[in-house]
Parts: structure tokens; sequence; C-alpha cells
């Protein structure tokens, strides 16, 4: 069986912003592959972290040196005319396998439907380029851009839970994000579940919501 990591970081500079990652300062593609080779993981998929302004050059040159083992979730300038030309050759990048966006700023709780994101749905929708989301506060409006656009594959990130969510709050999202379950074209990826229990491993408390 294939194990595919579908979510990991690499970094040369700065900290994570969430205290639930190794607070390091490097964490190299050497580094990640290290670690997969111990884990027994085949192939892993690169998001690019904020931290790092250099991180997609990083994630895009690993990509192109490691093809078949790294691949990468990208991102670009929603709110930027200039992206829409992107799109279509988006896949002609190492690697390069979709997009993915965070919404951690007010500004950009709107962007799903308040026509900032209209664009991008039908043109990642006719370039088959899946559209990952760290949407933990919006998963109604998830709902929403699924039902309006059933062509395009969205993947929500890290189960949906808020940042530094824990334990029983950290999953009280759970019925937003099982609602989702009745769209075809809607994924969700378990990234990081250890990081949302305070229990010792094999974090039994959050077990049913695992289930679920």
């Amino acid at each position: 069986m294939l194990i595919v990591d579908a979510q990991v970081h690499i970094w040369r500079v700065g900290l994570p912003t969430n205290p639930d990652h190794r607070q390091i300062h490097v964490y190299s593609v050497e580094d990640l592959l290290k670690e997969m080779d111990e884990g027994g993981i085949d192939a892993a998929v690169i998001h690019p972290p904020g931290w790092d302004p250099n991180a997609s050059q990083q994630a895009n040159e690993a990509a192109e040196q490691h093809p078949g083992r790294l691949a990468v979730l990208g991102k670009l300038s929603l709110d930027d005319p200039a992206s829409r030309s992107l799109v279509k050759d988006w896949k002609t990048q190492p690697g390069m396998l979709g997009f993915r966006f965070t919404f951690q700023e007010p500004h950009q709780q709107t962007w799903l439907i308040d026509g900032t994101m209209d664009w991008l749905w039908s043109a990642a929708a006719e370039a088959r380029l899946p559209v990952a989301l760290l949407a933990a506060n919006i998963l109604p409006d998830v709902a929403i851009v699924a039902e309006r656009h059933p062509g395009v594959q969205l993947i929500v990130d890290h189960m949906g839970i808020p940042r530094f969510g824990k334990d029983e709050t950290g999953f009280a999202n759970l019925p937003q994000l099982l609602a989702l379950a009745r769209f075809p074209n809607v994924a969700v990826k378990a990234t990081g579940a250890p990081s949302y229990s305070t229990d010792p491993y094999p974090y039994r408390n959050i077990h049913n919501y695992l289930h679920q």
C-alpha cells in the first residue's frame, strides 16, 4: 500500500506560527525525507508555510529534485487580477498538483462567497486543479461553494478544527464538517490529528470524533 502524507511543510527561516509545530528555525527537504524514510512514508505533498517568504520556491525546488516522492499544493494572490492568467498553466510547475489557501485574517473570512474567488472556481474545474482550504470558521461557506461548483474538488484542511482547538472544544465544528459529506467533491484531511488531543498516545479522547 502506498502511504502518502497529504500535508507537510519545509522552511529555512522563521518559526511556525502554530505552537503545535516543532519550534525550529529550519526544517529542510533533507530533514523531511529522512523522517519519511524512518516512518515508512512513500510520498508527501508540501504546503508552503506562511512564516517563510521563500517557502513556495523551496517547495517547487524540492518537488523538482524528488519527482514521484514530493509534490506541491501552491498558492497565489486571490485578490490580484493578475493571478487569473496563472491557473491554466499551473500544473506545468514541477510536482504541482493544485492550490491551498488559508483564511486566517478577518477580511478573508468572506472571500469564498463574496465574489472574491468566483473567478477561481470555474478556472480550477476546467484545469482539474483541486483546491485545499484552511477554513475552520467558514465551513458553511464551503458547503455553498461545493453545491454551486460541483466540478471543483475541494479539500478541507485539519478536519475543520479551529486554530489551537483541543479535545471537545476543538471538534465543536464537527456537525458542520459532517454536513459536507453529502458533496462528492469534498474531501477532508486529518492533518495533525494528535495535536488536537491533550491526552497521551493513542489520544483516546478524540477517537470518537475521528470515527465519525
